[in-house]
């Protein structure tokens, strides 16, 4: 199948930087688009960003102007580079992807396993 491994989530104080990574890896024959999403407890999940194979991105407005999303489609991995972090961007950040496995299979999406992200004041 597919697993999609996250990192780069940690601690930061309100109005610094941090990078998440989103690799993917297992039977891919194609991936489709790919994003991360944000989950705080007794809440749903939200979008933060998504970015198509061909680079089209999408934002939510919370975080226009201060997130990026890129992708590396040889190594199938997604980004979020985060700036101008404030404490209501603490929560768990999930990226996920779709994912055709074979040429002649259908697209499959799948999730990560979260990465939490910590904003102090």
């Amino acid at each position: 199948q597919v697993q999609l491994v996250e990192s780069g989530g940690g601690l930061v104080q309100a109005g610094g930087s941090l990078r998440l990574s989103c690799a993917a890896s297992g039977i891919i024959f194609s991936i489709n688009a790919m994003g991360w999403y944000r989950q705080g407890p007794g809440k749903q999940r939200e979008l933060v960003a998504t970015i198509t194979s061909g680079g089209n991105t999408n934002y939510a407005d919370t975080v226009k102007g201060r997130f990026t999303i890129s992708r590396d489609n040889a190594t199938n991995t997604v980004y979020l580079q985060m700036n101008s972090l404030k404490p209501e961007d603490t929560t768990v950040y999930y990226c996920d992807a779709d994912v055709r496995s074979y040429f002649y299979t259908s697209i499959n999406t799948y999730w990560g396993q979260g990465t939490q992200v910590t904003v102090a004041s």
